[in-house]
Formats: C-alpha cells, structure tokens, sequence
C-alpha cells in the first residue's frame, strides 16, 4: 500500500461539477474512488465512522450519485450512505427530539448491511433537566429527566427491539443543566448512577453496544462522574464541542475508563462557540467542502483513535457537517490521518 492514499495528504477532492446525473427512481450511492476504498480496507473492523444523520443534498458527489431531494433522502437514502465504504455507522439524532418507536428502529436496520451499526442519541425527554420553549430557552423544570423507567420505555427497549444486533452505542446526551441543578451535581451524579444501574445488559442482543454518556457542563468532570460510569461499564462520549474543555482536558476521563470503548462526536467549529449551531451551518452549507478545515483537532483526535483500535478496543466516531463544514470529506481525512498514524507507528 502507498504511504498516503490522497495525495500530499490533502482531503478527498469535492464533487466535480457540471456532468451529467444519472436519474433514477432509487437513490443511489456515489462511486468509491479506488483510494477511497484501499484507505477503507486498511482500517481496523473495530473502527467505525460515521455523520450525524445523512439526509443532506450537497452530498452529491461524495455519498449520493445525483441530486435528491432531502425528504427523499431521509425516508430513502439510508441504504445508500451504507454503501459508502467509510460509513459504517450513523447518529440517529432525530431520536433526540422525540422517542422512536421499535418498528422505526427496524425500519432503518433493515436498510442496513449486517456489519452496520447504529448511534443512537437518547430523547430530550429524559437527556434534558428542562422544558424548553419553541425558541430552546428553558422554561421549567423536567421531571422524567433521568428517570429510570421512562428510559427503559421510551428508549432503550425499543432501540433493542427495534435494532438488534445492530445496535452500537446508547448516547446519552445531556444537554446544559440549569445554575440550581450545576449547585448540586453530586445529586446529578446519584440520579445518573440509578439510571445506569437499572439499564439491562444491552451485549446480550446486540454484543458490539455500548452506553455512553455525554455531557455539556464541565461541572459533571469529576471523580464521581467518572467513578459512577467505571462501576456501570458505561464509557464517557468525547465531545467535540464549544461547551466542553479541548480533547487534551477530557482526556483523563478515558484514561480512567481504560479500555472502555471509545465513542466520540465531532460536533461543532470551536470558532462558532457554545451557541453557533446555526452561525455554522449558514458558513457551511450546502456541506461538500470542508470551509474551515481543523488540522489541529483532527490530528488529536486520530492520535486518540490509533491508539484505541491498536489495542483492539471498540471506536465509534460520528462527525457533524458544522465541524469543518462536510462531515463525509471530514471523515475521510481524520481516516487518513489515523491509517498514516498506525503506519509509522512501531
């Protein structure tokens, strides 16, 4: 094999414009290149990257042979982004916004290969202290937030049922707690621990699952937090994101948890900080090119990554289109840079 599979190590050229589409009533993926496809078969199986949902139209060219349209791509397109031989699993974050049913989570597992795996994002109704308003602010108090039996019904049963083996990581994302709840976070952590300890065991039916925990306050960083999820076998979500402490600070968390399975989501440009969700995407789409590549981040992050297959541990890493600006050119250059890592290393 060549030493980089791109070259000068440059990230994937975008989509060549102004050729004829083929049309067609299915959507269909778009052609690997050829080192596309070598950079994917060096990867080690335990390794699986993956985009917070797929239903984007610039993709064209990258993951889609042609222009859908996005409601198309939601409903159809699925089986199409896992053909792509660097997408072996994907975030369901619509399950973030309202639970899913069984039969919908069968649904998107029958789209799937057999080797595919799912990330799937717990509902606010139990990942968020609060209620929040139409325009996200807070407004009261949310009394379900991790409250054992709502999780088990609302979300991890029909994620099993609905998933099988396909199943790959429970993320539980908790979203930014309120000034009153950050003051007594040691009772976070005890409502967490009762969460984490009334889960079944999910590698019964779906042996590649893990449960991880996500969170957007510093505040929950501390030795309880990391000791509630050790005495669970839960893993800690690396977090990407302008909320959080840079990679280097999460770091000792995972060193804690060693050999706990990584899972991590690029989410978001620190240069949009905590709230530019939508500052990111008007800069970014439509989302085939990488507007502002992170060289710096991605390098961390592979380094974090090599060093976890390495040892045979579980990787699950799933990348936002407002990290860099196209989640499928992101992956494939953080792909590149963890293959010319394990290369030189000894």
């Amino acid at each position: 094999m060549q030493d980089s599979l791109f070259p000068d190590a440059d990230p994937p050229s975008e989509p060549q414009r102004g050729k004829p589409r083929k049309r067609s009533s299915a959507v269909e993926p778009a052609p690997p290149s050829a080192a596309l496809v070598e950079l994917a078969a060096a990867l080690p199986a335990q390794l699986r990257f993956g985009t917070s949902s797929w239903f984007f139209p610039g993709w064209d060219g990258l993951v889609w042979a042609g222009e859908y349209e996005q409601a198309k791509l939601s409903k159809e397109g699925l089986s199409a982004y896992a053909r792509h031989p660097l997408l072996r699993t994907v975030s369901l974050d619509r399950a973030f916004y309202r639970p899913l049913t069984s039969s919908q989570y069968a649904a998107y597992a029958a789209q799937v290969p057999d080797d595919f795996r799912f990330v799937v994002k717990a509902p606010s109704l139990i990942a968020d202290a609060s209620l929040r308003g139409d325009d996200g602010r807070s407004v009261s108090h949310n009394a379900l937030f991790l409250d054992p039996d709502t999780t088990l019904r609302e979300f991890v049963r029909p994620a099993l049922e609905g998933l099988g083996h396909k199943l790959g990581a429970l993320v539980f994302q908790l979203s930014p707690l309120p000034g009153l709840l950050l003051a007594t976070i040691d009772r976070q952590i005890a409502k967490l621990d009762a969460l984490l300890g009334a889960l079944p065991d999910l590698q019964l039916i779906a042996p590649d699952a893990v449960v991880a925990v996500e969170v957007r306050n510093a505040e929950w960083l501390t030795p309880a937090f990391t000791a509630t999820l050790k005495h669970h076998r839960a893993t800690y979500c690396l977090g990407l994101h302008a909320k959080m402490p840079p990679i280097a600070e999460q770091l000792p968390i995972l060193r804690a948890l060693w050999p706990s399975p990584l899972v991590c989501r690029w989410n978001l440009h620190m240069k949009h900080g905590a709230f530019g969700y939508e500052s990111a995407r008007d800069a970014y789409a439509p989302f085939n090119r990488l507007v502002d590549p992170d060289p710096e981040t991605r390098q961390q992050l592979a380094r974090v990554i090599a060093g976890t297959v390495a040892n045979g541990v579980l990787a699950y890493v799933t990348l936002n289109n407002k990290a860099e600006g196209s989640a499928p050119l992101s992956i494939a250059a953080l792909a590149q840079a963890v293959f010319d890592l394990r290369r030189k290393s000894p």
